[in-house]
């Protein structure tokens, strides 16, 4: 018992040690720990905001309205009730009637050819029912609409799924680049903490010798390198919490003011619990990763002849 209470508090104390010394150089420290911290919450910053979208794309996916047109022959009563016969459908939240008189008017003031469809003495336009899905994925959409295009009232429906297809193939490809991105900037934190490591060992340089030549192992030495990298590691961890924090803070406005012009309530997601742990535990383990390279390297150039 005795000797793990000895282990655990002579690691303990080479934590604190390692800490000390980072605060005792604060600002040159500081501007390491920044860099590491924006190496860190550029990829996790990406799929925060790739995150975002495709929840934005899964509620535009379940709320997919499509038009039904109707045939010519279909009167504004009949009309009427296949709006309501629909709406009572499970699958259907909404159903509304956009007459051929309200759909002349609106084609008029937006199309251009106002005073062209003033001559017409016939309404080309038929009746249209605007189709609300009660929700479910695109292919429960499409089903719906299969399904309302039986009716015999039906001239024709339209339905436009593509483009949330399109942005979700977009958005998977996004996410394919920010894994790399991801990748290549963990090296850089491990080269960044590497190098600041590789420092921190030619200033202790004699040190290391002395403790070498009194029968200190290489364990002994590389522990508190190791915890400074772990230091360095998760305060840049820390620096990209707050710079994602940050950024969300100054979009979210916009992003709130977006939203209402589409009649939705959504807001921006941050980090959860989770994320924010995996975020701290990558940070230091990264600089954990970079001390052991640095240390595994110049400590063997160390040892006293």
């Amino acid at each position: 018992m005795s000797f793990i209470y000895r282990y655990l508090s002579l690691h303990y104390k080479n934590l604190v040690d390692a800490l000390t010394r980072i605060t005792e150089q604060p600002l040159g420290n500081l501007m390491t720990i920044v860099v590491i911290g924006i190496a860190l919450a550029l990829p996790a910053g990406l799929r925060v905001m790739v995150s975002n979208i495709s929840t934005m794309s899964d509620s535009w996916d379940a709320a997919a309205d499509f038009t039904i047109y109707l045939e010519m022959t279909v009167d504004e009563t009949r009309a009427n009730e296949l709006a309501r016969n629909i709406e009572q459908r499970t699958d259907v939240r909404r159903a509304i009637l956009i007459d051929r008189a309200q759909a002349l008017v609106e084609f008029q003031n937006y199309s251009g050819f106002g005073e062209a469809l003033e001559t017409l003495q016939v309404n080309p336009l038929p009746h249209a029912l605007i189709i609300s899905p009660t929700g479910g994925s695109t292919s429960d959409v499409s089903e719906l609409a299969m399904a309302l295009e039986g009716m015999e009232e039906t001239a024709l429906v339209q339905l436009d799924t593509a483009w949330v297809k399109r942005l979700r193939s977009i958005l998977e490809l996004v996410l394919r680049v920010v894994d790399i991105v991801t990748v290549l900037l963990g090296f850089g934190v491990i080269i960044v903490i590497g190098n600041t490591i590789r420092l921190e060992i030619n200033n202790r340089q004699d040190e290391i010798e002395v403790i070498k030549l009194v029968g200190g192992s290489n364990g002994y030495v590389r522990r508190p390198f190791l915890y400074s990298g772990f230091w360095y590691g998760f305060g840049g961890g820390i620096v990209a919490i707050l710079t994602i924090w940050g950024v969300l803070g100054l979009v979210n406005s916009p992003a709130r003011a977006l939203a209402e012009l589409y009649d939705s309530s959504y807001r921006l997601i941050g980090l959860n619990f989770m994320e924010t742990l995996m975020l701290l535990g990558t940070g230091g383990l990264l600089g954990w990763a970079g001390a052991a390279i640095a240390t595994a390297r110049h400590l063997r150039d160390a040892d006293p002849e």
